[in-house]
């Protein structure tokens, strides 16, 4: 049975807020594509580049999110703070097929507290 986009972002958003990186990577397809500033990464080893960095940019972050989904696709705002960082009024856009994150884009901006 194939998990919904909100069941896929749900884990995802679990897997984030305890900080896995191998089960945020799963939640992503072998061939997909994340887009952070301009800057193409692919498959599992890109989402976990992607997410290496955003992890060491607020760690042990606190999370705001507001979701809007419409079928296949998640618009995301949010905000996270950690490690004496905020980020503020980010922007994703997630892409789901086949019970997988197929493409995502991010754009965040870090800040010193």
């Amino acid at each position: 049975m194939t998990r919904t986009p909100e069941e896929i972002f749900a884990h995802h958003g679990q897997a984030l807020g305890a900080e896995d990186l191998e089960d945020i990577v799963a939640d992503y397809a072998e061939d997909a594509v994340l887009v952070l500033h301009k800057e193409v990464f692919r498959g599992k080893d890109g989402a976990r580049e992607v997410f290496t960095r955003l992890l060491g940019d607020v760690p042990r972050a606190q999370w705001e999110l507001d979701t809007t989904f419409v079928d296949d696709v998640l618009y995301l705002e949010w905000n996270a703070t950690g490690g004496g960082r905020r980020i503020q009024d980010a922007i994703d856009t997630f892409v789901f097929a086949d019970g997988q994150i197929q493409v995502q884009t991010i754009a965040y901006t870090v800040r010193q507290l």
